[in-house]
């Protein structure tokens, strides 16, 4: 398999696809037509030189997927907040039928409306962050310190804590499938994946081959959390400090140095069929049997917009004589 450099993420009712700095996000609206957008994402270029840097470039590519994720998440909402807010037409005037504002109070309106939803994701992506960690990283670290009470080695108790955490992963997942904004949500997830790999198998872009191709992917963000929980035990096992707030303080700062020693990992996996590597990678593709499901021939339609709206796949597969 070769590497082709693109990665995405589900957004509602969506798929969102990345190329270098390019991404574009492409969504089923309501009407049941397709509305994609291509951006640019200016943070990676004003930050190349450091991506070139192991582990760094892990923590800046951690980074980016929380900001474009929680930024591509709100403009795809954005379309359903829409038709639920929709007034009747009957009887509403338009603003000039009803002589009512001007061009420059629209902008105003507008900037202020754009400022209001940057202040809003920053906050909503700043809470989520405390809130995970929290939960994945605070919660199980008291959990385990009962154990210190059964006078257990501390060796035993890291990997308890280890243990704990990769529990809660799991049944997170498991429990916010249940909803059903996130099983359609997953099936997108799928969709996503199903592009990618249709593209890397010498396939051409089309529903019949996607829907053919595997849901599964090393390159997957489900995939990085569970190396990120395993990697974690590693570490924290070489902490060795009596205070247990202190211990508790450097598990928190060495937080980003283990998303990034993950990112290596996950970045190694996608472009290696290497027999060891690709066994280390089979957990985190039997999780992603729970955050991917099976889409349907109009969510892959959607995945293949948002894939042909930043990337030259025809052009890649000649390049690689696939």
């Amino acid at each position: 398999m070769k590497y082709s450099g693109i990665g995405g993420q589900a957004v509602m009712e969506g798929v969102m696809m990345r190329n270098n700095d390019r991404y574009a996000v492409a969504v089923r609206k309501p009407d049941n037509t397709i509305e994609v957008k291509v951006e640019e994402y200016r943070a990676a270029q004003k930050t190349e030189g450091l991506r070139r840097i192991p582990i760094i470039r892990g923590i800046l590519s951690f980074v980016d997927s929380l900001y474009l994720g929680m930024n591509t998440l709100m403009y795809s909402a954005s379309f359903f907040e829409e038709e639920d807010e929709r007034p009747d037409e009957e009887g509403v005037k338009k603003p000039e039928e009803a002589g009512e504002g001007s061009e420059e109070e629209s902008d105003r309106t507008d900037k202020n409306r754009e400022r209001e939803e940057k202040l809003l994701m920053t906050g909503t992506m700043i809470c989520s962050v405390i809130m995970a960690v929290a939960i994945f990283f605070v919660l199980p670290y008291g959990l385990a310190l009962l154990l210190s009470m059964a006078d257990i080695p501390e060796m035993l108790i890291t990997l308890a804590e280890g243990v704990i955490r990769i529990v809660i992963l799991i049944l997170y997942m498991v429990v916010i499938s249940l909803n059903e904004d996130i099983k359609r949500t997953y099936m997108y997830h799928g969709a996503e994946h199903k592009c990618i790999n249709c593209i890397e198998h010498g396939l051409e872009l089309n529903v019949l081959n996607v829907r053919n191709s595997s849901r599964e992917h090393k390159r997957c963000g489900t995939s990085f959390l569970l190396i990120v929980m395993v990697i974690s035990i590693v570490f924290f096992m070489f902490i060795r400090v009596e205070s247990r707030i202190l211990r508790l303080v450097i598990r928190l700062l060495l937080i980003p140095v283990i998303a990034g020693v993950s990112y290596e990992f996950i970045r190694l996996a996608g472009r290696t069929d290497n027999r060891f590597v690709n066994w280390l990678s089979k957990p985190g593709l039997w999780m992603q049997k729970l955050t991917t499901k099976e889409p349907d021939d109009d969510m892959i339609e959607v995945g293949i917009a948002s894939v042909e709206a930043v990337f030259d796949w025809e052009k890649w597969q000649k390049e690689n004589d696939l």
